[in-house]
């Protein structure tokens, strides 16, 4: 397979006439065949860009591109991509002559008769296009990945395409500006200044980007290399404590990713900007990485968790430097690579800055829950995916990127051995530097360094979907010796797949207990290295925490957890016991009972958030309304109770969100509103501005009697211009006035009003709380009904997190006929968004199939 797009082109090359040729017109977006011809015909691509920002963002951005390339053949036109109206081409000058411009499904088409072979020069003037700016009144930010370069500005809008830019910025006097270069001189004009960037290295365009606005500015130099950083955060507070932390990040990932790729950092700078309300926690844009501003700034009262959190983000972006911009996949379908090279080297990097932190427990927790979220559902899809038009790119990202992607290549280092992988991945590095490579192509150097066969290891790993249910089979003789110990593996969703994959299984005994390696590669293994042994009060499966699917266990096995000294151990127990109450093996009152009695129990932080997001998970999705009433009051007394004993500040903060999470109710509601209202304060539980305003949120939300009073105090303690644009866009999905919600949700129906995606996240995650069921579900139907426009008009993200604030919320029987109706009624349904569908929905479906329904 990995040589189909060669073979198409050399067919077309050898087989198709310049006259049929010159007859191809291109459909909308970026069609593989479209990238195939330009990638033979099109090199030695630059930009040369010039942006003129008025003060107002309602007026147009004037625009110009200088673009030089060299054509190695005539065989067709030459199609640049220009998602935008045609009213936005002004003018077009192609080797010295001004031209009649021909736009036509999102192509602008240069005729042969004005082109030649070798070096041809084409002059634009435009507006830019507003979809990827980022527009606010006092900054903007490009956002072009993967396939949105063509909504700014002309040109070729695929990966394999790498060119040079040299940029300049014409923005009001106050504004800064980064881009991938470093900038070469300023020219003061009238209120605005022009900022003249030198030649970019060559990079894909969807890693081309500038920031410009009002922020401020931060350098540091560590080491003779200099970083620069823009912010618009306001709190000194974060600031001085999070500033030198944020430049030191960088710098511990950029010393590891140097030794370990035995390759410098790739290129002219490491330059970065936060930026309120981002649609991801970053984007790896050369010399100008943007981050979410509330990603990067913590204060004092940070967890060690949220600590962890922003240092596996920044080694995330810093990563990506050498996989994905130094080495970028060839087409969108090894998206993949770039993501899970990141991850896993981000996991990598944080071990030494983190000494005291548990890194195998916080790769486990930080990837095979989400990993399973996906893999689990109806619509769980391959690792390595199809993709025929670039416009259907974003549809590619998820977990199975991000979170399964890197247990496959934990599993692959350890098939190949740790040095005979990293000689492998600094072979890939200096093969393919600066240029474009797919998943074949790394999978060819790797095999190289081991006698298994990883064509065909990957096939199940990389190019299927899904994961292994484990059972086992046990025989013991009359003295209760093992005489016989089977393990199984069988596709969940009824396919002959075999994941090998290893993992250790432990027999529990009272005074201790025996580990055991598994190596298995087939549908059944026989451990012979067990049978012998001592019946166990209890089997561990899958203890190291390296197993990908669901291994066997009940509420008998969890009942041993005390005896459990290992914390990864414990995390796998936690982790295999949800994903058999989804299966119906446990009971979920079972489950939220154990879950609340550990979280009380565990020290370690990574665990506590762990039980704590699974217990409110379990209370809101799979219990009826009579169990969440009982469990709410005695659930939240017991919070309470623990949160007046001595306990470590992180402890306590894993407790209290816990406790505001399910406080809507009774005493619960009077806590939570006596903390934020400072009448009553909890020791050793450190709260910043933004927890209180989050906890204001939380006590309109749950409808508390004071509701105006919260938000008159929340609104005069929000001095930051950014944070109170927040809190005001958030209100109306707050509101407990029906008519005010469902203007709200009329106003989504406009892409201007979903510009800032987090809070329309944030503020459908409100309207459609279960406490609010009743009026989300007379809405419920129009939000699916834009899904196919969120598609269109949303960052890459944007539609799976509309589905999972939206039907990901719900898990009635009036919501499941919802989406049925939804599903009949649009039969030619993209099928990607069918997927996310499923997969935002896949509580509601399991719910339905329990033997208890769980809401009337």
């Amino acid at each position: 397979m990995r040589f189909l797009p060669i073979l198409l082109s050399a067919f077309l090359f050898i087989n198709c006439s310049p006259k049929k040729r010159e007859n191809y017109n291109p459909e909308n977006g970026v069609p593989l065949k479209l990238a195939q011809i330009r990638k033979n015909q099109v090199s030695n691509v630059n930009y040369n860009l010039s942006f003129n920002i008025p003060e107002s963002k309602e007026e147009p951005i004037d625009s110009k591109l200088l673009l030089k390339l060299f054509l190695n053949n005539l065989e067709t036109p030459l199609f640049l991509d220009f998602k935008e109206e045609s009213d936005h081409l002004k003018k077009l000058t192609v080797n010295g002559a001004q031209i009649q411009i021909i736009h036509e499904n999102e192509h602008i088409k240069i005729p042969l008769d004005h082109l030649k072979e070798g070096e041809n020069s084409l002059e634009i003037d435009f507006w830019a296009g507003e979809l990827s700016l980022n527009r606010n009144d006092e900054y903007l930010y490009t956002l072009l990945v993967p396939d949105r370069a063509r909504t700014l500005f002309p040109c070729f809008d695929q990966p394999n395409i790498k060119a040079v830019y040299k940029l300049s910025i014409t923005a009001p006097k106050a504004w800064r500006v980064i881009t991938a270069a470093p900038q070469m001189e300023e020219i003061i004009k009238e209120g605005f200044i022009e900022h003249r960037f030198g030649q970019s290295d060559k990079i894909s365009t969807y890693l081309f980007s500038f920031v410009a606005g009002k922020f401020e500015s931060a350098d540091r130099q560590i080491d003779n290399f200099p970083m620069n950083m823009l912010y618009r955060e306001t709190d000194e507070e974060k600031i001085s404590y999070s500033l030198d932390s944020i430049f030191q990040l960088h710098e511990n990932s950029k010393v590891f990713l140097q030794d370990y790729t035995n390759h410098p950092f790739p290129f002219q700078k490491l330059d970065f900007a936060a930026i309120p309300g981002f649609q991801y926690g970053g984007m790896e844009h050369v010399g100008a990485i943007q981050y979410r501003e509330g990603s990067l700034f913590l204060d004092e009262s940070a967890t060690e968790n949220r600590k962890l959190g922003r240092a596996k983000l920044i080694a995330h972006e810093t990563s990506h430097m050498w996989f994905g911009d130094l080495v970028t996949m060839d087409w969108f379908n090894d998206v993949w690579m770039k993501e899970v090279f990141a991850n896993f080297m981000a996991d990598k990097i944080v071990n030494p800055a983190f000494p005291d932190i548990n890194h195998e427990l916080a790769f486990m927790v930080g990837h095979y829950p989400s990993a399973y979220g996906e893999d689990r559902t109806k619509g769980t899809n391959p690792i390595r995916q199809k993709l025929e038009n670039l416009n259907n790119a974003g549809s590619l990202y998820g977990s199975i990127i991000y979170n399964k992607a890197p247990v496959m290549m934990r599993q692959l280092e350890a098939v190949v051995g740790k040095e005979k992988f990293k000689e492998g991945i600094r072979e890939y590095i200096d093969t393919y530097q600066n240029s474009n490579a797919d998943w074949n192509n790394l999978v060819q150097i790797l095999d190289r360094q081991t006698e298994k066969d990883l064509l065909q290891w990957s096939e199940v790993w990389v190019n299927s979907s899904g994961r292994p249910i484990f059972t086992d089979s046990i025989s013991y003789d009359a003295d209760g010796i093992i005489s016989h110990f089977e393990i199984r593996q069988k596709a969940e969703d009824g396919s002959d797949h075999i994941w090998p994959q290893t993992f250790d299984v432990s027999l529990v005994y009272p005074d201790g207990s025996q580990t055991f390696s598994i190596d298995m590669s087939q549908s059944k293994l026989d451990v012979n290295e067990i049978i012998g042994k001592p019946k166990p009060i209890a089997f561990v499966y899958n203890s190291n925490g390296m197993g990908y699917g669901v291994f066997p266990t009940d509420m008998t096995s969890l009942q041993i957890i005390d005896k459990i000294k290992d914390e990864t151990t414990r995390g796998s127990i936690y982790i295999n016991a949800y994903e058999n109450a989804l299966n119906g093996n446990i009971s979920p009152m079972e489950l939220i009972e154990f879950y609340e009695d550990r979280l009380y129990l565990e020290k370690n932080e990574l665990l506590s958030n762990l039980l704590s997001g699974y217990l409110r998970y379990i209370f809101w999705k799979y219990l009826s309304s009579d169990e969440q009433l009982s469990e709410q009051s005695r659930i939240t007394e017991n919070l309470w109770m623990q949160l007046q004993n001595n306990l470590p500040p992180n402890k306590k903060k894993v407790l209290f969100n816990t406790f505001r999470s399910l406080a809507y109710n009774g005493e619960s509601i009077e806590h939570l509103y006596d903390v934020w209202s400072k009448k009553m304060e909890i020791p050793n539980l450190r709260l910043n501005k933004d927890d209180y305003t989050e906890i204001a949120m939380d006590l309109v939300l749950y409808q508390h009697p004071e509701t105006d009073e919260i938000i008159k105090r929340a609104k005069d303690a929000i001095e930051n211009p950014d944070q109170q644009e927040r809190f005001n866009f958030l209100l109306p999905s707050l509101s407990s006035d029906e008519a005010v919600k469902g203007n709200f949700m009329a106003s989504l129906q406009l892409e201007k009003n979903r510009a800032k995606e987090a809070w329309t996240a944030t503020a459908l995650d409100n309207i459609n709380h279960p406490l609010h069921e009743k009026f989300a579900l007379k809405h419920l139907r129009e939000s699916l009904d834009l899904l196919d426009e969120i598609q269109k008009t949303g960052d890459i993200f944007f539609p799976k997190r509309w589905l999972s604030s939206t039907i990901g919320n719900h898990t009635s029987e009036e919501a499941y006929q919802i989406i049925q109706d939804y599903l009949k009624d649009n039969p030619n349904l993209n099928p990607s968004l069918k997927s996310k569908l499923w997969q935002a929905a896949d509580d509601l479906r399991r719910v339905q199939l329990l033997e208890k329904p769980v809401k009337p």
